[in-house]
Protein backbone atom coordinates (compact mmCIF):
# COMPACT_ATOMS: atom_id res chain seq x y z
CA UNK A 1 0.00 0.00 0.00
CA UNK A 2 1.15 3.53 -0.72
CA UNK A 3 0.73 6.51 1.56
CA UNK A 4 -2.23 7.57 -0.59
CA UNK A 5 -3.95 4.27 0.23
CA UNK A 6 -3.36 4.97 3.93
CA UNK A 7 -5.00 8.38 3.59
CA UNK A 8 -7.90 6.91 1.64
CA UNK A 9 -8.55 4.44 4.45
CA UNK A 10 -8.91 7.34 6.90
CA UNK A 11 -10.92 9.56 4.55
CA UNK A 12 -13.40 6.72 4.03
CA UNK A 13 -14.29 6.84 7.73
CA UNK A 14 -17.02 9.41 8.44
CA UNK A 15 -15.74 11.74 11.16
CA UNK A 16 -17.61 15.02 10.93
CA UNK A 17 -17.22 16.97 14.18
CA UNK A 18 -19.04 15.17 16.98
CA UNK A 19 -18.91 11.83 15.17
CA UNK A 20 -15.27 10.82 15.60
CA UNK A 21 -15.84 7.73 17.77
CA UNK A 22 -15.33 5.18 15.00
CA UNK A 23 -12.16 6.83 13.69
CA UNK A 24 -10.83 7.25 17.24
CA UNK A 25 -11.35 3.50 17.73
CA UNK A 26 -9.41 2.70 14.56
CA UNK A 27 -6.58 5.01 15.59
CA UNK A 28 -6.48 3.53 19.10
CA UNK A 29 -6.33 -0.08 17.91
CA UNK A 30 -3.70 0.81 15.30
CA UNK A 31 -1.45 2.50 17.86
CA UNK A 32 -1.76 -0.38 20.33
CA UNK A 33 0.09 -2.56 17.81
CA UNK A 34 3.32 -0.79 18.83
CA UNK A 35 4.48 -2.20 22.20
CA UNK A 36 6.70 0.85 22.75
CA UNK A 37 3.69 3.13 23.08
CA UNK A 38 1.51 3.83 26.09
CA UNK A 39 -1.93 4.46 24.60
CA UNK A 40 -4.80 6.21 26.36
CA UNK A 41 -8.32 6.91 25.12
CA UNK A 42 -10.05 9.96 26.58
CA UNK A 43 -13.51 10.30 25.10
CA UNK A 44 -12.98 10.41 21.35
CA UNK A 45 -9.37 11.50 21.77
CA UNK A 46 -6.36 9.20 21.62
CA UNK A 47 -2.91 9.91 23.09
CA UNK A 48 0.09 7.63 22.56
CA UNK A 49 3.49 8.18 24.17
CA UNK A 50 6.90 6.65 24.36
CA UNK A 51 8.04 6.58 27.96
CA UNK A 52 11.78 6.01 28.00
CA UNK A 53 14.51 7.97 29.74
CA UNK A 54 15.20 10.80 27.31
CA UNK A 55 15.02 14.31 28.72
CA UNK A 56 13.42 15.86 25.63
CA UNK A 57 9.80 15.24 24.65
CA UNK A 58 8.30 16.35 21.34
CA UNK A 59 4.59 16.30 20.65
CA UNK A 60 2.77 15.87 17.32
CA UNK A 61 -0.97 16.58 17.23
CA UNK A 62 -3.77 16.40 14.70
CA UNK A 63 -7.55 16.58 14.73
CA UNK A 64 -9.73 13.65 13.69
CA UNK A 65 -12.77 15.59 12.53
CA UNK A 66 -13.74 17.12 9.21
CA UNK A 67 -16.26 19.68 8.06
CA UNK A 68 -19.52 18.19 6.66
CA UNK A 69 -19.35 16.42 3.31
CA UNK A 70 -19.44 13.04 1.59
CA UNK A 71 -16.44 10.82 2.40
CA UNK A 72 -17.75 8.20 -0.03
CA UNK A 73 -16.72 10.33 -3.00
CA UNK A 74 -12.99 10.03 -2.22
CA UNK A 75 -10.73 8.60 -4.92
CA UNK A 76 -7.08 8.27 -5.86
CA UNK A 77 -6.39 9.95 -9.19
CA UNK A 78 -2.81 9.64 -10.44
CA UNK A 79 -0.61 10.93 -7.60
CA UNK A 80 -3.29 12.58 -5.50
CA UNK A 81 -6.06 11.62 -3.11
CA UNK A 82 -9.18 13.72 -3.64
CA UNK A 83 -11.81 13.69 -0.91
CA UNK A 84 -13.29 15.21 2.22
CA UNK A 85 -10.57 15.76 4.80
CA UNK A 86 -7.72 14.62 2.56
CA UNK A 87 -5.93 17.92 3.02
CA UNK A 88 -7.44 19.01 6.35
CA UNK A 89 -6.04 16.89 7.78
CA UNK A 90 -6.17 13.15 7.23
CA UNK A 91 -3.08 13.27 5.05
CA UNK A 92 -1.06 14.38 8.06
CA UNK A 93 -2.89 11.90 10.31
CA UNK A 94 -1.88 8.99 8.07
CA UNK A 95 1.77 10.04 8.26
CA UNK A 96 1.51 10.44 12.03
CA UNK A 97 0.17 6.90 12.37
CA UNK A 98 2.88 5.54 10.08
CA UNK A 99 5.68 7.13 12.10
CA UNK A 100 4.07 6.27 15.45
CA UNK A 101 4.09 2.59 14.52
CA UNK A 102 7.84 2.54 13.86
CA UNK A 103 9.57 0.64 16.66
CA UNK A 104 13.01 2.09 15.92
CA UNK A 105 14.25 3.89 19.06
CA UNK A 106 14.43 7.68 18.80
CA UNK A 107 16.72 10.10 20.66
CA UNK A 108 13.68 11.88 22.12
CA UNK A 109 10.40 10.87 23.70
CA UNK A 110 7.40 11.41 21.44
CA UNK A 111 3.74 12.10 22.22
CA UNK A 112 1.15 11.56 19.50
CA UNK A 113 -2.20 13.32 20.02
CA UNK A 114 -5.28 12.59 17.90
CA UNK A 115 -8.16 14.76 19.08
CA UNK A 116 -11.80 15.44 18.31
CA UNK A 117 -14.01 18.45 17.53
CA UNK A 118 -11.50 20.99 16.22
CA UNK A 119 -13.71 22.23 13.38
CA UNK A 120 -16.49 23.55 15.63
CA UNK A 121 -16.69 25.84 18.67
CA UNK A 122 -13.43 25.90 20.55
CA UNK A 123 -15.24 25.24 23.83
CA UNK A 124 -16.01 21.73 22.54
CA UNK A 125 -12.44 20.91 21.48
CA UNK A 126 -11.09 17.50 22.35
CA UNK A 127 -7.71 19.08 23.00
CA UNK A 128 -9.25 21.14 25.80
CA UNK A 129 -10.89 17.96 27.08
CA UNK A 130 -7.50 16.27 27.34
CA UNK A 131 -6.04 19.38 28.95
CA UNK A 132 -8.76 19.40 31.59
CA UNK A 133 -8.76 15.68 32.41
CA UNK A 134 -5.11 14.74 31.80
CA UNK A 135 -2.93 17.83 31.38
CA UNK A 136 0.16 15.71 32.04
CA UNK A 137 -0.32 14.02 28.66
CA UNK A 138 0.20 17.31 26.82
CA UNK A 139 3.50 18.33 28.42
CA UNK A 140 6.32 18.69 25.90
CA UNK A 141 9.36 20.77 25.01
CA UNK A 142 7.83 21.66 21.64
CA UNK A 143 4.82 20.66 19.57
CA UNK A 144 3.87 20.37 15.92
CA UNK A 145 0.26 20.72 14.83
CA UNK A 146 -0.22 18.86 11.56
CA UNK A 147 -2.50 21.41 9.91
CA UNK A 148 -1.93 21.64 6.14
CA UNK A 149 0.93 24.05 5.43
CA UNK A 150 2.44 22.70 2.22
CA UNK A 151 5.49 21.49 4.14
CA UNK A 152 6.35 25.03 5.26
CA UNK A 153 6.50 26.06 8.90
CA UNK A 154 3.52 28.36 9.47
CA UNK A 155 4.44 30.03 12.71
CA UNK A 156 2.04 31.23 15.39
CA UNK A 157 -1.54 32.05 14.50
CA UNK A 158 -4.03 34.88 14.47
CA UNK A 159 -6.51 35.47 17.24
CA UNK A 160 -10.18 35.58 16.32
CA UNK A 161 -12.66 38.03 17.82
CA UNK A 162 -16.41 37.76 17.20
CA UNK A 163 -18.43 40.86 18.06
CA UNK A 164 -22.21 41.35 17.99
CA UNK A 165 -23.51 44.88 17.39
CA UNK A 166 -27.05 46.17 17.95
CA UNK A 167 -27.96 49.57 16.52
CA UNK A 168 -31.10 51.29 17.75
CA UNK A 169 -33.65 53.26 15.74
CA UNK A 170 -37.23 54.46 16.18
CA UNK A 171 -40.23 52.57 14.84
CA UNK A 172 -42.58 54.33 12.40
CA UNK A 173 -44.94 53.68 9.50
CA UNK A 174 -43.10 53.29 6.21
CA UNK A 175 -45.48 55.85 4.66
CA UNK A 176 -44.19 58.36 7.22
CA UNK A 177 -40.55 57.32 7.80
CA UNK A 178 -39.59 60.87 8.83
CA UNK A 179 -41.41 60.26 12.13
CA UNK A 180 -38.99 57.50 13.03
CA UNK A 181 -35.40 56.40 12.42
CA UNK A 182 -34.40 53.40 10.34
CA UNK A 183 -31.94 51.20 12.25
CA UNK A 184 -31.13 49.18 9.14
CA UNK A 185 -30.11 52.36 7.32
CA UNK A 186 -27.80 53.09 10.23
CA UNK A 187 -26.41 49.59 9.92
CA UNK A 188 -25.77 50.20 6.24
CA UNK A 189 -23.33 52.94 7.16
CA UNK A 190 -21.53 50.62 9.56
CA UNK A 191 -21.33 47.87 6.95
CA UNK A 192 -19.90 50.35 4.45
CA UNK A 193 -17.29 51.37 7.01
CA UNK A 194 -16.26 47.74 7.53
CA UNK A 195 -16.15 47.18 3.76
CA UNK A 196 -13.63 50.02 3.54
CA UNK A 197 -11.35 48.44 6.17
CA UNK A 198 -7.69 48.41 5.17
CA UNK A 199 -5.94 45.38 6.71
CA UNK A 200 -3.18 46.07 9.19
CA UNK A 201 0.03 44.12 8.73
CA UNK A 202 2.50 43.68 11.56
CA UNK A 203 5.78 41.78 11.81
CA UNK A 204 6.19 39.63 14.92
CA UNK A 205 9.51 37.84 15.43
CA UNK A 206 10.32 38.36 11.77
CA UNK A 207 7.01 36.89 10.53
CA UNK A 208 4.23 38.96 8.94
CA UNK A 209 0.62 38.75 10.07
CA UNK A 210 -2.19 40.59 8.28
CA UNK A 211 -5.36 41.35 10.21
CA UNK A 212 -8.83 41.10 8.65
CA UNK A 213 -12.31 42.39 9.49
CA UNK A 214 -15.55 41.11 7.95
CA UNK A 215 -19.30 41.39 8.50
CA UNK A 216 -20.47 37.77 8.72
CA UNK A 217 -24.13 38.13 9.70
CA UNK A 218 -26.86 40.81 9.55
CA UNK A 219 -30.42 41.00 10.85
CA UNK A 220 -33.32 43.39 11.31
CA UNK A 221 -36.82 44.27 10.26
CA UNK A 222 -40.23 43.76 11.86
CA UNK A 223 -42.82 43.95 9.11
CA UNK A 224 -43.01 45.16 5.48
CA UNK A 225 -44.72 48.38 6.53
CA UNK A 226 -42.69 49.24 9.63
CA UNK A 227 -39.52 51.28 9.87
CA UNK A 228 -37.23 48.98 11.91
CA UNK A 229 -36.07 50.17 15.30
CA UNK A 230 -33.31 47.55 15.68
CA UNK A 231 -30.64 46.16 13.38
CA UNK A 232 -27.93 43.67 14.24
CA UNK A 233 -24.73 42.40 12.73
CA UNK A 234 -21.83 40.16 13.67
CA UNK A 235 -18.23 41.04 12.90
CA UNK A 236 -15.30 38.65 12.75
CA UNK A 237 -11.90 40.20 13.38
CA UNK A 238 -8.70 38.24 12.78
CA UNK A 239 -6.08 39.68 15.12
CA UNK A 240 -2.28 39.65 14.92
CA UNK A 241 -0.27 38.12 17.80
CA UNK A 242 0.84 41.52 19.09
CA UNK A 243 -2.66 42.36 20.35
CA UNK A 244 -4.69 41.13 23.29
CA UNK A 245 -8.47 40.84 23.22
CA UNK A 246 -8.89 44.21 24.95
CA UNK A 247 -6.46 45.89 22.57
CA UNK A 248 -8.23 44.42 19.54
CA UNK A 249 -11.61 45.48 20.90
CA UNK A 250 -10.41 49.00 21.61
CA UNK A 251 -9.03 49.29 18.09
CA UNK A 252 -12.31 48.06 16.62
CA UNK A 253 -14.42 50.55 18.57
CA UNK A 254 -12.07 53.32 17.49
CA UNK A 255 -12.43 52.21 13.85
CA UNK A 256 -16.23 52.50 14.20
CA UNK A 257 -16.00 55.95 15.77
CA UNK A 258 -18.98 58.14 14.93
CA UNK A 259 -21.27 55.23 14.11
CA UNK A 260 -22.01 54.01 17.64
CA UNK A 261 -24.35 55.99 19.90
CA UNK A 262 -25.75 55.79 23.40
CA UNK A 263 -28.18 52.90 23.55
CA UNK A 264 -26.33 50.80 20.97
CA UNK A 265 -24.92 47.53 22.29
CA UNK A 266 -21.54 46.01 21.42
CA UNK A 267 -20.90 42.52 22.82
CA UNK A 268 -17.92 40.18 22.53
CA UNK A 269 -19.40 36.87 21.46
CA UNK A 270 -16.19 34.86 21.28
CA UNK A 271 -12.45 35.29 21.58
CA UNK A 272 -9.70 32.80 20.77
CA UNK A 273 -6.24 34.10 21.59
CA UNK A 274 -3.43 34.35 19.08
CA UNK A 275 -0.01 32.73 19.37
CA UNK A 276 3.44 34.15 18.72
CA UNK A 277 5.78 32.40 16.25
CA UNK A 278 8.10 30.84 18.86
CA UNK A 279 10.90 30.65 16.29
CA UNK A 280 13.50 31.12 19.03
CA UNK A 281 12.62 27.69 20.43
CA UNK A 282 15.50 25.45 19.35
CA UNK A 283 13.24 22.58 18.32
CA UNK A 284 11.04 24.76 16.14
CA UNK A 285 14.12 26.46 14.71
CA UNK A 286 15.43 23.02 13.79
CA UNK A 287 12.16 22.18 12.04
CA UNK A 288 12.44 25.37 9.99
CA UNK A 289 15.94 24.29 8.96
CA UNK A 290 14.75 20.81 8.04
CA UNK A 291 11.86 22.19 5.99
CA UNK A 292 14.27 24.10 3.77
CA UNK A 293 11.88 27.05 3.49
CA UNK A 294 11.44 30.39 5.24
CA UNK A 295 8.65 30.35 7.82
CA UNK A 296 5.48 32.36 7.30
CA UNK A 297 2.73 33.52 9.61
CA UNK A 298 -0.32 31.31 9.96
CA UNK A 299 -3.42 32.79 8.35
CA UNK A 300 -6.28 32.02 10.71
CA UNK A 301 -6.55 30.48 14.17
CA UNK A 302 -5.26 27.04 15.13
CA UNK A 303 -4.63 25.08 18.32
CA UNK A 304 -1.06 26.33 18.29
CA UNK A 305 -2.69 28.99 20.50
CA UNK A 306 -3.95 26.28 22.86
CA UNK A 307 -0.43 24.90 23.26
CA UNK A 308 0.83 28.45 23.77
CA UNK A 309 -1.65 28.89 26.63
CA UNK A 310 -0.22 25.70 28.15
CA UNK A 311 3.27 27.17 27.96
CA UNK A 312 4.36 24.87 25.12
CA UNK A 313 6.14 26.29 22.07
CA UNK A 314 4.26 25.04 19.01
CA UNK A 315 3.97 25.56 15.29
CA UNK A 316 1.85 24.49 12.32
CA UNK A 317 3.48 22.04 9.92
CA UNK A 318 1.70 19.47 7.80
CA UNK A 319 0.95 17.94 4.41
CA UNK A 320 -1.35 19.62 1.91
CA UNK A 321 -2.10 23.08 0.57
CA UNK A 322 -3.87 25.19 3.23
CA UNK A 323 -5.79 27.00 0.46
CA UNK A 324 -7.66 23.73 -0.24
CA UNK A 325 -8.93 23.21 3.30
CA UNK A 326 -12.73 22.88 3.62
CA UNK A 327 -13.24 22.85 -0.15
CA UNK A 328 -15.34 20.17 -1.85
CA UNK A 329 -12.40 19.31 -4.13
CA UNK A 330 -9.67 19.27 -1.49
CA UNK A 331 -6.80 16.87 -2.11
CA UNK A 332 -3.35 15.87 -0.95
CA UNK A 333 -0.56 14.61 -3.22
CA UNK A 334 1.87 11.75 -2.73
CA UNK A 335 4.75 14.21 -3.04
CA UNK A 336 3.32 16.33 -0.22
CA UNK A 337 2.91 13.28 2.00
CA UNK A 338 6.45 12.06 1.28
CA UNK A 339 7.90 15.49 2.01
CA UNK A 340 6.01 15.80 5.29
CA UNK A 341 6.91 12.28 6.38
CA UNK A 342 10.61 12.83 5.66
CA UNK A 343 10.75 16.16 7.47
CA UNK A 344 8.79 14.98 10.51
CA UNK A 345 10.85 11.79 10.83
CA UNK A 346 14.04 13.86 10.61
CA UNK A 347 12.76 16.24 13.30
CA UNK A 348 11.94 13.40 15.66
CA UNK A 349 15.36 11.85 15.06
Amino acid sequence: MSRLDDVLALVAVHSVSGHEARLAGIVESTLRANPLLEVERIGDNVVARTCGHHMTRLLVAGHLDTVPGDPGAAAIVDDRLIGLGACDMKGSLAVMLELALQETPRPVEVTWVFYAREEISRSESGLLEIGELRPDLLQADAAVLGEPTGGVVEAGCQGTLRVAIELKGSRAHTARPFTGRNAIHRMGLLISRVASYKPRTVVVDGVSFTEQLQVVNVGGGIAPNVVPDLATCTLNHRVAPDRSRDEAMSSLVQFLDGLLEDGDVVTVGDWASSAKPELSNKHIAELVKISGASPRGKVGWTDVATFSELGIAATNFGAGDPMLAHRSDEFVTLQELDKFAGALANWLG
